[in-house]
């Protein structure tokens, strides 16, 4: 059996990471997946690491980075203060897909957002992503709200 584990993401996952960000149709036009990794990816990794509303994680198995997701922990004042969970950049590497790590991750994810009092968790996702989509239903995400973005 083989042994699967999640974790807080460490500098030496950047390279993993960015390969599975970069794994798709959308990632391959917006990552560059150069050895060693281009020093963006580091900076922006050591402001998400310190920074105690983030939360980058990956799952391994058997020692191997085969998942990664980021957390974000928004304190609001609507709802009545509550706090939000923000689910980013999931990805699972493309030879795993399929065997419910995905699923494990996003449990694991609800989990981390529970212990941090969040009210809702939320996520979003390109509208071309019709399996993501499918994904996010089956585990009882709803698409409550229509999302905007200005590209700056």
């Amino acid at each position: 059996m083989s042994e699967i584990a999640i974790r807080r993401a460490e500098e030496g996952d950047i390279a993993a990471i960015v390969a599975m960000l970069a794994d798709d149709p959308l990632g391959r036009a917006r990552e560059d997946t150069s050895e060693p990794p281009a020093e963006c990816y580091a900076k922006a990794f050591r402001a998400v690491d310190a920074d105690p509303n983030q939360l980058l994680a990956v799952m391994t198995q058997d020692g191997r980075v085969v998942g990664t997701l980021q957390l974000t922990f928004i304190a609001g004042l609507s709802h009545k203060g509550a706090t939000r969970g923000q689910i980013e950049a999931v990805r699972v590497a493309s030879d795993r897909r399929g065997a419910r790590l995905g699923q494990r991750m996003m449990e694991w994810a609800i989990a981390q957002c529970r212990a941090r009092g969040c009210a809702q968790v939320q996520l979003t996702t390109d509208r071309s992503r019709a399996d993501a989509h499918r994904f996010y239903d089956r585990l009882g995400f709803k698409p409550t709200h229509i999302g905007y973005k200005l590209g700056l």
